[in-house]
């Protein structure tokens, strides 16, 4: 008898569905929602630094005090990236991860083929990290290097650099996994992945108690190596009710969330049965 094609390892399985999805993500039409809304931040430090080329104490000022760079580059990392970039990603690449697949009806090629069916999802999150980390991060050191330089030195600023990548890094895993998980439980999991960044956990960070800690934020703020403007309406809710983690157990919540979700996440793929529509 001849002998049956040996079945591919999970890792194997994984790797091929990750070099699949990779090269469809980058061409895809998220691929032009992605670069408007990490170049959206990259324009904004262009025009910082043209205002501040012009300005006749070549730094930024606001109510009459001089913002030097690596505050202003603080700022935007928090309250652009940390708390709008990252968790759109998060949403809208962890939700689709399985339920393109489903809408455009070609889940069924995949789960055809003699791979697991969570080696399918995690090759696909796998696709979206590198998507996501490739783009975002060289985009936040181009701010880097436009932002910092207004008013100080860079030398002393790298380190914080080196520590805003990883923290971005770390949150573009758990937003993903988290979402990958909805996305494999939910029918409609956009709606629920949309709620639960931009109104549960804006919410429940201002308030004191345990429910913080059913957020990622909560983790993430931990990382932030920047302080915020002390006279700013951001630093005086942070301080109010400042209850924040240590760097440790953040990153060990936050790698058991990515973790747990991930695996989660691909018990449900494994489960599901997936009825196509006409």
């Amino acid at each position: 008898m001849t002998a049956q094609p040996a079945r591919p390892t999970f890792a194997a399985s994984a790797f091929r569905i990750f070099d699949l999805s990779l090269a469809q993500m980058l061409w895809s039409r998220r691929s032009v929602f992605l670069a408007v809304l990490v170049g959206g931040p990259v324009l904004l430090g262009v025009a910082i630094r043209v205002a501040s080329t012009f300005s006749a104490f070549g730094a930024l000022q606001i109510n009459g005090a001089r913002v030097g760079g690596a505050a202003i580059f603080g700022m935007m990392i928090w309250l652009l990236f940390i708390r709008f970039v990252v968790p759109v990603l998060g949403v809208f690449y962890g939700t689709a991860l399985i339920a393109d697949e489903v809408d455009d009806k070609t889940i069924t090629y995949l789960f055809t083929r003699p791979i697991p069916r969570p080696a399918v999802l995690v090759g696909k999150y796998l696709a979206y990290l590198a998507c996501t980390v490739l783009l975002v991060l060289p985009a936040v050191v181009v701010l880097f290097f436009l932002i910092v330089p207004l008013g100080g030195s860079i030398a002393g600023s790298f380190p914080s650099l080196v520590e805003d990548l990883g923290m971005l890094a770390a949150g573009l895993a758990a937003y993903g996994a988290l979402f990958a998980l909805v996305g494999a439980r939910l029918k409609r999991p956009l709606v629920t992945g949309l709620v639960f960044a931009f109104g549960w956990e804006p919410a429940v960070l201002l308030f004191p108690g345990y429910l913080k800690r059913l957020t990622i934020a909560y983790y993430l703020q931990a990382l932030v190596p920047h302080a915020m403007p002390q006279d700013s309406a951001v630093s005086v809710l942070m301080q109010v009710f400042r209850e924040v983690p240590t760097v440790t157990v953040s990153l060990i919540s936050l790698a058991a969330i990515t973790v747990l979700a991930l695996w989660a996440a691909g018990r449900a793929v494994d489960g599901r049965e997936y009825v196509l529509e006409q």
